[in-house]
């Protein structure tokens, strides 16, 4: 990767480990510190577009969005301005910060951004009783657990299909989870846009505040940092859309999605040279496995969240 525009490296570039998806480095150089992002081009579960995430993020910097600042996008490297910030926790946060991420959701939601039209998605993936099959035959740790819940999986793949999403829908950021926030002074600053896009309102919302109010798990949910979102989204500017599954059916398939893809990196059996370590897909495809029959199964809960707080 050309990075000559960045200015004199004082160092070597670090590897910063821990990402899902793609592999990121800091570099220091005389112009400052750079997060640089080498994307997992190779098996992504849908085409990066690069200049349509780029100019919505220099569109959300220029309007002040708590965020790095983007400095270039190629087709497989992003580079922004380098944040210090605490680490966001897998644990419910602060009401205060959970508010002000629901007033930031509504800025974000009134821009004015040109936004290429998408392809329409193809149906959900119901290759799941293959997968089992070839996961067992090759000897991967968690194929009994996946075999054991080969219904529940194709039953979740129906709901993702088949959930009516009533609208509207806003461009966004898409994944606003703990990994994706620091904390600067007790505040939230946005990272990795990559996966902005548009999307039904319901279910950014919903994957947003969920992901905010509980811990790792799901008996420690949070009902009053769940509606801290809303109310800052309110507070903002911004109106809610109707009750329903829609606010959750993102959340599952974006999951359902990432499991079988770290699946078929596990199946390979390979250190790939792009995207997440190989330990760390095994670590997610055990997370997948074990927690979606669980988020599954707790629907009903979920859509009591979205009575009055």
């Amino acid at each position: 990767m050309d990075l000559s525009h960045l200015g004199a490296a004082i160092g070597p570039m670090i590897r910063v480990h821990g990402g899902f998806a793609n592999r990121m480095y800091r570099l220091d150089t005389d112009q400052g510190s750079f997060a640089v992002k080498e994307l997992n081009l190779l098996d992504r579960r849908g085409a990066y577009r690069a200049e349509d995430v780029f100019r919505f993020e220099r569109a959300a910097f220029a309007a002040g969005i708590p965020m790095p600042e983007p400095i270039s996008a190629a087709h497989d490297t992003l580079v922004h301005r380098w944040v210090e910030g605490e680490k966001v926790p897998e644990a419910p946060v602060p009401a205060a910060y959970a508010y002000e991420i629901g007033e930031i959701l509504a800025r974000i939601h009134a821009l004015d951004v040109a936004w290429t039209p998408a392809p329409i998605e193809e149906p959900t993936a119901r290759d799941w009783p293959d997968i089992a099959e070839r996961a067992t035959a090759t000897g991967q740790p968690w194929a009994g657990e996946l075999t054991s819940q080969l219904r529940t999986f194709l039953a979740i793949a129906d709901f993702v299909d088949a959930c009516e999403r009533p609208g509207p829908v806003v461009l966004t950021h898409r994944d606003i989870q703990p990994w994706n926030l620091l904390a600067r002074e007790g505040r939230p600053v946005l990272l990795d846009w990559e996966l902005s896009g548009m999307l039904d309102l319901s279910g950014e919302l919903g994957s947003t505040a969920l992901s905010l109010a509980k811990g790792p798990g799901f008996d420690d949910i949070r009902p009053a940092i769940f509606h801290s979102v809303l109310d800052g989204y309110v507070a903002g500017g911004g109106v809610l859309p109707p009750a329903g599954p829609s606010w959750f059916v993102y959340l599952i398939g974006g999951w359902l999605g990432h499991t079988r893809w770290n699946i078929l990196r596990c199946l390979a059996g390979v250190e790939a040279g792009t995207g997440p370590d190989l330990a760390l897909s095994h670590e997610s495809v055990r997370n997948g496995v074990r927690g979606l029959p669980e988020l599954y199964g707790r629907l009903p809960d979920l859509e009591a969240l979205l009575g009055p707080g």
